[in-house]
C-alpha cells in the first residue's frame, strides 16, 4: 500500500491521516493516531484535551482526497491532474470525543456524482467501532 503522502499535497503539522488500510474505488479507510504532542490539544483544552470537530472533519476530507487522486489514477488521468477539493459540507453529527492516545478510523465512500462533484458520506469510528463524527460533504477536482 502507498503512503498517505503519495496521495495528498497535505503535510505536518496539517496533516492528520497517519496510515492507509483499505483503498478501492468503492470507498477509502485511513487511521489516526491522536498523539498528545498534537499543537492543538494545548489550547483545546488545557487539562481536558479534546480534539477539536473541525480537524476530525478535516482528516475525513483528507482521507476523501486520497480516494479521488486513487480514483482519478485508476481511471488514466495524468499524474497531479485535479486538485481535490471540498466544495460543501452537508451536514456534521459529533457523537463523541476524541482525546490524545484514540485510535480513529476514518472510512469514506461515495454516494453518487453529478457533473464535476462527488457526494461523498464520511465517518469517524473509535478503536471500539463506536461513531465519533459522521459528514455528509461534496468534493470536486480543479
Amino acid at each position: 500500500m502507498h503512503s498517505v503522502k503519495d496521495y495528498i499535497p497535505h503535510r505536518e503539522p496539517f496533516l492528520f491521516v497517519d496510515e492507509i488500510l483499505d483503498l478501492s474505488t468503492e470507498s477509502v479507510t485511513t487511521q489516526l493516531t491522536l498523539r498528545e504532542d498534537f499543537s492543538f490539544f494545548q489550547g483545546h483544552y488545557p487539562g481536558n484535551p479534546i480534539m477539536p470537530g473541525v480537524i476530525m472533519c478535516e482528516s475525513v476530507f483528507q482521507t476523501a482526497a486520497i480516494y479521488m487522486t486513487h480514483l482519478a489514477r485508476s481511471e488514466g488521468k495524468p499524474e497531479g491532474e485535479g486538485t481535490p477539493l471540498l466544495s460543501r459540507i452537508k451536514g456534521a453529527r459529533f457523537k463523541r470525543m476524541a482525546k490524545p492516545g484514540d485510535v480513529l478510523t476514518i472510512t469514506v465512500k461515495p454516494s453518487g456524482q453529478e457533473g464535476g462533484f462527488a457526494f461523498m458520506n464520511g465517518k469517524v469510528t473509535n478503536a471500539d467501532g463506536q461513531l465519533v463524527v459522521g459528514v455528509d460533504f461534496v468534493i470536486t477536482q480543479k
